[in-house]
């Protein structure tokens, strides 16, 4: 395996360790903790090459795989995060700004000054691992297990050992829980947020028509269009009726012609965003990806935490109890309410902070 990039690794533990070893007035050990403080939030990221065939679970193989990954932190154990199809290697941080930064941070819900954070850009998507390209309808089909077979492979690159847990929201979650289920020596802990062992059929037919208009989109050489609108119906899909029914119930304006209604103005404007900074190929390739998914839980004995939405309407709470009672090993489950939905995962910090504190013990003690 080949590394592309790999700068130095970040100096926050050997700062930390002067403190110990020199004789120091409060001032400058006060200057070296604040300077070590800073390191923690050094990254360490690269591309890593497999120089074999990549053969996926669905059949065939992809050639000359390569895999994005971000390091985040100098000290203590490593906890894996990874979210939805469009999330990628930044998590936290503010340059470039982290998909997950309010989550994950110093002092926050997931405290970085306890933890490395490793995530990961996912095969087939928009970032720097391996992916279609602009105009490559016939990407091959990507299963969560092959996901986790990268992080596998990320894992034994950098030298890590086993990880002291993996939080997957979304599509992540679905990621987490087949490493869990195939490699439960390598993880101590599993976090699955709004992620069930299958995709529920009702979520399935709503990504299967944002899927067509994609393709249809494809067919006329229109993609971004079809992404534009296929996220505007995801939107709907995301969040709550009891969010829109607040926010959106204003009357409809007359715009060029003809009237528009305010939550039609929320979607195409958050349909314009994604479409501007996401593939449309890759879309269809992490859609289908989520509606492929199926873990056997009876086989996952890694112990689990699982969070529930009441409101999510992707991935219904009935859902995640069987899941809860299907898991091999030890399970904690937390059913929180939200107005975002199945988005709470991005919102929802206070709740989440009880869940990373209750369950993610061995970060805290690494202090």
């Amino acid at each position: 395996m080949r590394e592309t990039f790999d700068p130095a690794p970040p100096k926050g533990a050997r700062i930390a360790e002067c403190l110990s070893q020199m004789g120091c007035t409060n001032d400058s050990a006060a200057a070296l903790e604040r300077a070590a403080g800073s390191e923690l939030d050094a990254a360490r990221e690269g591309v890593l090459e497999l120089p074999d065939a990549f053969k996926l679970h669905f059949g065939g193989e992809l050639a000359h795989v390569r895999v994005a990954w971000r390091l985040t932190g100098g000290l203590g154990p490593v906890v894996v995060v990874l979210g939805g199809i469009s999330a990628g290697r930044y998590v936290t941080g503010d340059d470039p700004k982290g998909w997950w930064s309010d989550i994950v941070g110093p002092g926050a819900p997931l405290d970085t000054r306890h933890c490395r954070i490793l995530g990961l850009d996912f095969l087939g998507g928009s970032g720097q691992t391996t992916g279609p390209r602009v105009g490559q309808g016939l990407f091959p089909s990507v299963s969560a297990y092959d996901q986790a077979e990268l992080l596998r492979r990320v894992q034994d690159h950098l030298g890590l050992g086993s990880l002291a847990a993996i939080v997957g929201s979304s599509y992540g979650g679905m990621v987490a829980l087949a490493f869990a289920e195939r490699w439960p020596e390598r993880v101590a802990q599993v976090v699955a947020i709004s992620a069930a062992d299958r995709a529920h059929p009702m979520a399935t037919a709503w990504r299967s028509v944002q899927r067509a208009m994609v393709r249809y989109a494809l067919s006329k050489n229109d993609g971004p269009e079809g992404l534009r609108l296929a996220r505007a119906l995801a939107m709907a899909t995301y969040r709550s009726p009891e969010e829109f029914s607040a926010r959106f119930d204003g009357e409809a304006q007359r715009i060029d012609g003809r009237f528009q209604f305010p939550v039609e103005s929320y979607l195409l404007s958050r349909g314009d965003a994604y479409a501007a900074s996401y593939l449309p190929e890759a879309f269809l390739c992490l859609s289908e990806s989520i509606d492929l998914h199926r873990v056997d839980a009876g086989n996952i004995r890694v112990p689990t935490t699982l969070v529930a939405v009441r409101e999510d309407q992707l991935v219904p709470l009935t859902d995640m109890r069987a899941l809860r009672d299907r898991l091999a090993g030890p399970v904690q489950f937390h059913e929180i309410s939200s107005l975002y939905g199945h988005d709470a995962f991005l919102k929802e910090a206070a709740a989440l902070r009880a869940v990373f504190e209750q369950a993610l013990p061995p970060a805290k003690s690494a202090a």
